[in-house]
């Protein structure tokens, strides 16, 4: 059965409620993936009272047909390859390589306009709680789980309000807990679990993240 969401910061506070046992725990860190995941991580952030941050992860679409995930990158230099997409359509790797530098050079724009000169969380041996919108294929959630990883974080669980069975089988196998609150069948896209699912602004970003470390050094002051 599917469960409609008003927007993605609705998503985030119901999301919130099955994430309530990391409620007040020092060693949680909420990674939101940009774009769209930022606001709904940094309802689970609030909620939780944990630092927020972003795990960049860009999916890398088929040349002509972009919403088409041939597979994802994320920073530390992973690829994730959908080799079933390669296959079928006979993608070479000029073409894969064409489209990596260009998504590498969107990632790296965002990095510096979202964190302003902040560091990145450190992620060292702390439970990550990592968040986005939904997931339809899972491959750009796979990236971001790698790298992740490859950072040493210590326990990684997977908060989506909505997603196909097939993403949640291919994550929920690499990651200590896949949280998902709806999986409607057939899964088209992820939109389709939304009333109000317009693109989130680089400003959207940019404002809650500064908004989050604001939260939690004033916690710290206290």
């Amino acid at each position: 059965m599917m469960q409609m969401f008003e927007d993605r910061r609705e998503a985030g506070r119901e999301l919130a409620k099955r994430l309530a046992a990391f409620r007040g725990a020092d060693d949680i860190v909420v990674l939101g993936l940009p774009r769209g995941g930022v606001p709904v991580a940094a309802e689970v952030a609030d909620f939780l009272g944990a630092p927020l941050g972003m795990q960049l992860v860009r999916k890398l679409g088929v040349p002509g047909q972009p919403e088409l995930a041939m597979g994802a990158i994320a920073s530390g230099g992973v690829i994730v390859r959908n080799e079933e997409v390669f296959s079928t359509l006979r993608i070479s790797e000029d073409e894969l390589q064409a489209v990596v530098q260009r998504e590498r050079r969107e990632m790296e724009r965002r990095e510096r306009a979202y964190l302003g000169g902040r560091a990145r969380l450190d992620v060292a041996g702390r439970t990550v709680i990592l968040v986005d919108d939904g997931m339809a294929t899972g491959s750009t959630m796979h990236a971001a789980v790698r790298a992740l990883r490859a950072s040493g974080a210590a326990r990684i669980v997977v908060a989506v309000p909505t997603a196909s069975h097939e993403a949640c089988a291919l994550v929920g196998g690499q990651v200590n807990d896949c949280v998902c609150l709806s999986q409607p069948e057939p899964y088209y896209a992820v939109g389709q679990s939304y009333l109000w699912f317009p693109q989130t602004s680089d400003a959207e970003v940019i404002e809650l993240l500064d908004a989050a470390a604001k939260r939690m050094a004033g916690a710290r002051q206290a």
